[in-house]
């Protein structure tokens, strides 16, 4: 009997970490689907119809919400100071507890002031977090890699990586950077890019992205194809990993626009200088723009380099991929393509609109897209056949689309929130109004979808 119960006890803690979204997208794969069933076709803000609980955070919040081991972080802004001695301009990760919203504490990183490019002001900290265990990795506003306690961030971290003294990278804007785990290691995109002019970078042997030792912070590995002389803007696209043919492959998009394919770092590697990763493939997305002086087309919105947002998504022995034109200095051309994971070799392109910034979900042979056309498309996983597409009345997407128990769930940088079904059927559930732009995508785990507009964190479940 005591065995049995022993057994019970483990399947449903096995069951309870599961459920968790433990970092941006699917450990494996990246992709943003979620295997939770359970949820709400629509809830009100006001009456808290389907609405477990509703936190304040800062006043601006790029973050996705992160829901492991009973606590949910999302990064913020301090526009809201939860510590009455600190109201300074901060990068912020607040802690909340999963089961009610009660607030649990926060982790603050002061502004880079020397120039509003490295870090721009107001917008705090946009990097999701990345939990493993009982620790938090996360890239803060500052370009720093920390490992921090899940139980109290607050805490001194167990290490700090700096990317700019310790990798030579110009950070610009502000880092969004998801943090990939790969056994021993932490594989991340350095946010590198342009100066204040836009014209110019600064640091042109900065890898775009790096491997780090997740015990230790030590800088093991780094990308070395020559990316940061032609990146267009920064390095805002996470990695992602994929196996192909029995062989596990990382998925990186540099701030190039190039799409590349590394084999992964031993994970034996031996102290010293940080390896070069070995390229398997790469892939150009837009094959027609420049590749080098491409400054030059800063400001113009006809003709001009590519740039990728979003984090490539690896389904069923291909990579999905999604970018087009600056969404800020670019030209208004975007795509979603397909691409064979094995050869890096194209199988398909579909054009969007304008520009995107989100990472494709796929799911039951479809891909659900989103762009800042105001247009959320559906495509033929197989064919790239446009299946249908819903253009909303104002709001573009930032945001990614999440799949999750049959649904699609995504907010708009006017505050609308769409519910829709995720199928070859084109039907809205709901569109609502939050009050307040949402940039994160949502989070589904443990039977609820967690939205943070750019003021709250708002709980939804039956």
């Amino acid at each position: 009997m005591r065995s049995i119960i022993l057994f019970t006890i483990v399947l449903l803690t096995a069951r309870l970490i599961a459920a968790d979204r433990a970092q941006f997208g699917r450990a494996w794969d990246r992709n943003m689907v979620s295997a939770e069933t359970g949820l709400p076709e629509t809830f009100d803000v006001k009456t808290r119809a389907n609405i477990r609980w509703i936190a304040d955070l800062g006043t601006e919040t790029h973050g996705t919400p992160i829901v492991a081991g009973g606590r949910v972080f999302v990064s913020t802004n301090n526009g809201q100071p939860r510590d009455p001695q600190n109201a300074t301009d901060s990068g912020v990760l607040m802690s909340f507890a999963e089961k009610d919203g009660k607030y649990l504490g926060q982790r603050t990183a002061p502004k880079l002031s020397d120039d509003p490019y490295l870090d721009w002001p107001k917008t705090g900290q946009s990097s999701p977090a990345t939990v493993e265990s009982d620790l938090v990795y996360i890239v803060n506003n500052r370009a720093q890699v920390l490992c921090l306690s899940a139980a109290d961030p607050a805490k001194p971290p167990l290490w700090i990586f700096d990317m700019v003294s310790g990798a030579g990278i110009w950070p610009h804007d502000g880092a969004h950077s998801s943090i990939l785990i790969h056994g021993r290691h932490l594989y991340l995109n350095t946010g590198t890019g342009v100066d204040n002019t836009h014209r110019k970078v600064r640091t042109p042997d900065a890898p775009g992205l790096i491997v780090l030792d997740k015990a230790t912070g030590r800088f093991v590995a780094r990308e070395r194809e020559g990316i940061a002389p032609n990146i267009f803007h920064a390095t805002w696209s996470s990695p992602s990993l994929g196996r192909v043919g029995g062989k596990e492959m990382i998925f990186f998009c540099g701030g190039n626009g190039i799409t590349y394919a590394f084999e992964p770092v031993a994970q034996d590697v031996a102290a010293g200088e940080p390896v070069a990763l070995r390229k398997l493939w790469q892939y150009d997305l837009d094959p027609e723009g420049p590749k080098t002086d491409v400054h030059r087309f800063t400001q113009n919105k006809s003709e001009g380099p590519s740039n990728i947002f979003g984090m490539p998504v690896f389904a069923d022995g291909k990579l999905y991929v999604a970018g087009g034109g600056d969404i800020f200095w670019g030209k208004r051309k975007a795509w979603l393509k397909c691409v064979d994971a094995a050869t890096g070799r194209e199988l398909w392109s579909y054009e969007l609109n304008k520009h995107t910034m989100s990472t494709p979900a796929v799911h039951d042979g479809l891909v659900f897209m989103a762009d800042v056309g105001r247009t959320i498309h559906c495509v033929d996983a197989a064919t790239g056949k446009g299946v249908w597409t819903e253009t909303g009345p104002r709001g573009d997407f930032w945001a990614s689309p999440m799949i999750a128990d049959g649904k699609l769930y995504i907010g708009t940088r006017k505050g609308d929130f769409w519910i829709m079904a995720a199928g070859r059927e084109k039907k809205v559930h709901a569109t609502l109004e939050l009050g307040s732009a949402i940039s994160g995508t949502a989070t589904a785990a443990n039977g609820v979808v967690f939205v943070a507009t750019m003021k709250q964190i708002i709980a939804i479940g039956k």
